[in-house]
């Protein structure tokens, strides 16, 4: 008797343990597809070519939140020059932003900046970029690149490096990555009120034509 009672107590845990895990495992399947209804569209490009400018205005016209650059508030708090292990640092708070700030979108998600503009600071400054970020990027979820034109003045400041003909090569390299990885995206010109009627025209044809620009794995 107490065999059939110890083989019935242990079924029985088996069975609250399986309805466990696959209850886990739903809500896991349902955060994803959750997650993947959301359209991630990434804003890059070189120094002040108004990414965050953009980012907040998309943010606000699509009734929803921007993933904000990192970077630039870790780099102004900084009482020496940034260093390698600063930028891995970097990387990996922006992935954590990106998380979080999934969470609270609403359709849509814009990035302020993204691991492509990491790789590159890490190959121009320090000639490595490590292996992680570059399969980070290869498997990144974000659906569409705007790539910031250089057609606006360069604005100096204390964190910014690249003007100039920098900034012009640093667009080329932008661009022959996004080709590189194989993602869809858009040049955005204009100045003013014009960039964002030209990024808002390429989010509607990039919608519109119904591709997800996502590379192919």
């Amino acid at each position: 008797m107490w065999d059939l009672c110890f083989q019935t107590l242990v079924s029985d845990d088996i069975f609250v343990c399986c309805l466990y895990h696959i209850s886990n495992l739903r809500l896991h399947f349902m955060a994803k597809n959750n997650s993947n209804k959301i359209l991630r569209i990434a804003i890059t490009g070189p120094e002040s070519t108004g990414k965050t400018e953009l980012a907040r205005k998309l943010a606000i016209q699509f009734n929803t939140v921007f993933v904000p650059e990192y970077a630039r508030t870790y780099v102004e708090t900084l009482n020496r020059p940034y260093n390698y292990l600063d930028v891995i640092h970097i990387a990996h708070k922006q992935i954590e932003l990106e998380r979080n700030y999934s969470d609270q979108a609403v359709k849509y998600l814009f990035l302020d900046t993204e691991l492509i503009i990491t790789q590159v600071w890490l190959e121009v400054v320090y000639g490595n970029c490590p292996e992680w970020i570059t399969n980070e990027i290869s498997q990144s979820s974000i659906d569409y690149y705007l790539l910031c034109d250089i057609d606006i003045p360069w604005v100096e400041d204390r964190v910014r490096e690249n003007g100039g003909e920098r900034r012009e090569k640093l667009f080329q390299i932008y661009e022959q990555l996004l080709k590189t990885h194989g993602f869809g995206y858009k040049i955005i010109s204009g100045i003013g009120d014009l960039r964002l009627r030209n990024a808002l025209s390429a989010i509607d044809q990039f919608i519109e034509s119904g591709h997800i620009h996502r590379k192919e794995n």
